[in-house]
């Protein structure tokens, strides 16, 4: 039975199907295999055995999507993570945001997609005391100008400039045909997911045993295309967003544990390592 204080973490992956527009989202399961993998076991004060991971199939379709979205948002516990691979697409007037799903064309994509604001709506009105959307995605011409342009209160650009829940990722450009090959895909070498997976397993030399994702931001957008750890915004055709500071969800830095039993002698890095695994352990106090 899951521990009450735990972590739901609901990973999607959507893979957009064959039409080349939705090329963007090819390598969309690759990612969201990689943090559901990953994520689990960096959680510091909880670890796997205390996180509830959901992991949507790459073609389901949007119902199916929200649907694990609101169950684990039903769950009461600390920390509710949901991750968002894939191509983003907008409404004709765009005001509305949707992760492209299977089977998706230019004229549906919207419409069939998973609603960006249904997702926060799910967290948001979740029964647990923290949320956080991690977010590797891209969006073509008319979906990038919209989130550029902004648009108030009811511009696509507004969901990333003031979110209501706190936002983490990458989102970049991308043109279908042969423009896009050379673009950085969700999943892919230099995304989002690929980068925090790569810290996350070998950790930030000199930073604390726990560290928050903002603690965490400088080095993912070390490794990301078209980023910096400054701000927002990156190189033209990437937005980054940095987590913001405070919350209480922390990760464990492996780098800080090697440093620790780099210095004991054999018998005592075992016991350490059985100490770790089996001791219950706490965050550090803010």
């Amino acid at each position: 039975m899951r521990m009450a204080g735990g972590v739901d973490l609901v990973v999607i992956g959507a893979d957009g199907g064959p039409d080349r527009g939705f090329g963007g989202s090819a390598l969309a399961p690759d990612g969201a295999r990689l943090l559901a993998q990953v994520l689990p076991g960096m959680c510091f004060d909880v670890g796997a055995a205390g996180c509830r991971v959901t992991e949507v199939a790459p073609d389901a379709d949007a119902n199916a999507m929200l649907t694990a979205v609101r169950d684990a948002a039903q769950h009461p516990g600390r920390w509710l993570v949901v991750c968002l691979v894939g191509q983003l697409a907008v409404d004709p007037r765009g005001r509305r945001l949707a992760l492209v799903t299977g089977g998706s064309t230019a004229d549906n994509a919207y419409r069939r997609g998973l609603a960006w604001d249904w997702v926060v709506s799910a967290m948001v009105h979740g029964d647990q005391e923290e949320a956080l959307l991690l977010v590797d995605a891209v969006a073509d011409r008319d979906t990038w100008a919209a989130l550029e342009r902004g648009g108030g209160e009811d511009g696509a650009g507004e969901l990333l400039a003031y979110p209501r829940v706190p936002l983490w990722g990458r989102v970049g450009r991308y043109t279908p045909g042969r423009r896009g090959r050379d673009a950085v895909l969700p999943g892919g070498e230099g995304s989002f997911s690929h980068a925090l997976t790569t810290v996350l397993r070998q950790g930030v030399p000199g930073a604390p045993a726990a560290v928050a994702p903002l603690d965490l931001q400088p080095s993912v957008a070390a490794l990301l295309d078209g980023g910096d750890g400054s701000g927002s915004s990156g190189a033209p055709g990437a937005r980054l967003l940095v987590p913001p500071q405070g919350g209480r969800l922390l990760m464990r830095n492996r780098a800080a544990v090697r440093g620790a039993l780099a210095g004991l002698s054999l018998s005592e890095e075992l016991l350490a390592v059985l100490w770790r695994e089996s001791a219950p352990t706490e965050p550090p106090p803010a």
